[in-house]
């Protein structure tokens, strides 16, 4: 499976219930989204596997969801702290300037003057904005705030250009 091909959607953090029932900590927005995607692809033992959801909904703030086969607590056991990838053909078309956080990672970011400042280790939200965090010789976060401090997105070259302080 080629990484291009597929999206982290979330991770399968703990048991609900006695039915075979998990906990899923998603990365979709709004998080319920990722029931709607079927199949998943669940890495166990270090292989994907695919599996049908047999059934899912929200919970208190949280997604629950039970996937075939597994009818049971004992079972759903194995599943825990297994990730979850959804095929890139499953997910809506974005938008132009439009990219998911997956497309972001590994990406170097140049200020706009050509100084590299590392690459993307990872996103995050702020509530205000997401955040890059960049590790390079040392992590920064910068905003992704577009045509403010995100000048350019270059998938292609895997470049991120940005309008920041080195020596922030």
């Amino acid at each position: 499976m080629k990484n291009q091909d597929t999206i982290q959607a979330g991770r399968i953090t703990g048991l609900y219930g006695v039915r075979g029932w998990v906990k899923v900590y998603s990365y979709t927005r709004p998080r319920e989204n990722i029931i709607q995607y079927s199949p998943w692809l669940v890495k166990l033992n270090g292989n994907w596997r695919s599996f049908e959801v047999a059934e899912g909904r929200t919970h208190g703030k949280g997604v629950i969801a039970r996937l075939e086969g597994y009818e049971d607590r004992n079972a759903a056991t194995g599943l825990i702290g297994a990730d979850i990838a959804l095929q890139r053909e499953q997910l809506p078309e974005l938008l132009e300037d439009e990219f998911y956080w997956s497309d972001l990672q590994g990406l170097e970011v140049r200020t706009d003057s050509g100084q590299s400042l590392g690459t993307v280790d990872y996103l995050m939200e702020t509530g205000a904005n997401d955040v890059l965090v960049v590790k390079g010789e040392r992590e920064r976060l910068i905003p992704y705030l577009r045509n403010d401090v995100i000048l350019d997105v270059d998938l292609q070259n895997r470049v991120i250009t940005v309008d920041w302080d080195p020596d922030f």
